[in-house]
């Protein structure tokens, strides 16, 4: 599915940048918020694979490694959002400080 393509191009990207951009970042908690960024896009990427593996290859073996891609892709998606919800507030509070002095 070409669609399916598209978004697994498109979340390797993101992915990709906000590594990069959370290795450029000097400030503790942004890194590990913008690491949640890019754990998220990981976690699509995995997850959009392994479903469109399903569509490739209809095999029993297919099924059971696309459902393990896709259940490792959504836990990863799952713990970068309670990551991001949890370092944005000091993130925010860390360039606030930043920008105070």
């Amino acid at each position: 599915m070409p669609i399916f393509v598209m978004f697994i191009i498109v979340s390797l990207v993101f992915y990709v940048f906000y590594r990069v951009k959370a290795y450029r970042s000097k400030l503790p908690a942004e890194k590990k918020w913008i690491s949640s960024k890019a754990s998220i896009a990981l976690g699509l990427f995995v997850g959009i694979f392994g479903l469109n593996q399903l569509f490739l290859n209809p095999s029993t073996v297919t099924y059971i490694v696309s459902a393990v891609f896709i259940l490792i892709g959504g836990i990863s998606v799952w713990g970068g959002i309670k990551s991001y919800q949890f370092y944005l507030p000091h993130a925010a509070k860390e360039a606030e400080q930043l920008y105070k002095k």
